[in-house]
């Protein structure tokens, strides 16, 4: 497996985000924009990503967008356990290992969608 955030780990996700459908958003859910800032990745490797939601799915880009509804903020470390899934997110929301800027709100019924769409992203094939 590529390491997280990396270009194939990016070519990784979108490689298996067209190959398969995306579930339509929970119910509750509205389209949103939210920044991943990890500061402390290694290298070259970008500093955040943009989750792009939309009726559609899930868009992942590198880098951070302008009007993100919500941001959060958590070390490389954790970010790379959050997407293989060895990271449980409300045990690191309780553990303050992630930091939540804006609207926390739009998370709530986002939150089983995206661990799902992400952990299927994340475990794609080199």
């Amino acid at each position: 497996m590529s390491d997280f955030l990396s270009d194939q780990w990016f070519e990784a996700m979108h490689t298996k985000r067209r190959a398969f459908s995306p579930a339509p958003l929970p119910q509750g859910a509205r389209p949103c924009r939210v920044v991943i800032d990890v500061p402390d990745a290694p290298g070259e490797l970008p500093h955040a990503l943009t989750l792009s939601i939309s009726d559609e799915g899930l868009i992942v880009t590198s880098g951070d967008t302008l009007g993100a509804d919500t941001t959060l903020r958590l070390s490389y470390i954790d970010a790379a356990a959050l997407a293989s899934g060895e990271l449980d997110s409300a045990s690191a929301l309780r553990e303050g290992r992630i930091k939540v800027r804006g609207d926390v709100n739009i998370l709530v019924p986002l939150a089983t969608w995206l661990l799902a769409a992400l952990a299927d992203e994340s475990t794609a094939s080199d």
